[in-house]
């Protein structure tokens, strides 16, 4: 299926996180989640790229003849250097800003939800900040994926650091693959079809 919003060619796909088994588990990863849950889903493995600090791993999204080849990255570089990574990648795979999806948590819409847009503001998220100033523009889509607000008066950064609850680890695996659902069709199908599906009230 083409969309008039969507852009034909190599996608590279962005998962935010920071490195380290002490983060791997918090809600600031789920960026990274998402494309480990899509690399493993395709049977690949991530490798570390040429000229940028990141795992890659090259590869297709979609059936053979309707498919679309794609990049799988995670900068190994800390959240909010992520810019550096990212523009290297773009640079290296001549991806322009539009054929870029950012992957990642999102404290501005609830836990167990997926949004996605292009463009816009960066909310606070450090991740996104970093990439909008290395690449010189906000015009790249995004993967939102909720995980809400903290609670009371705790800290939105001590939020963002901590593992999920046991509450939200029952649901976790199926919001990891819904956003894994989004990204691929965002690349295949365009932004609409993809807001369609996954803004609706009732989308999961």
């Amino acid at each position: 299926m083409t969309s008039i919003d969507r852009t034909p060619g190599t996608h590279l796909v962005v998962g935010l996180g920071n490195p380290g088994p002490k983060y791997a588990a918090t809600r600031h990863n789920v960026g990274q989640m998402v494309l480990d849950h899509i690399a493993s889903a395709a049977g690949a493995r991530f490798s570390a790229a040429r000229r940028a600090q990141a795992v890659v791993v090259e590869g297709r999204l979609g059936l053979p003849g309707a498919d679309e080849r794609v990049v799988l990255a995670e900068p190994t570089t800390y959240m909010n250097t992520s810019g550096g990574p990212v523009k290297a990648l773009a640079s290296y795979y001549d991806i322009p800003p539009e054929r870029i999806v950012v992957v990642h948590d999102e404290v501005d819409i609830p836990f167990d939800t997926i949004r996605v847009k292009r463009g816009g503001g960066e909310g606070g998220h450090n991740g996104l900040r970093d990439i909008t100033k290395a690449l010189g523009t906000k015009d790249y889509l995004r993967v939102r994926v909720g995980v809400g607000r903290p609670p009371g008066q705790r800290d939105t950064a001590d939020h963002v650091l901590a593992p999920f609850t046991t509450t939200e680890r029952r649901s976790l695996d199926l919001l990891v693959s819904d956003a894994a659902d989004a990204v691929e069709q965002l690349v295949l199908e365009g932004l609409l079809a993809a807001q369609q599906r996954f803004h609706a009230k009732d989308a999961r």
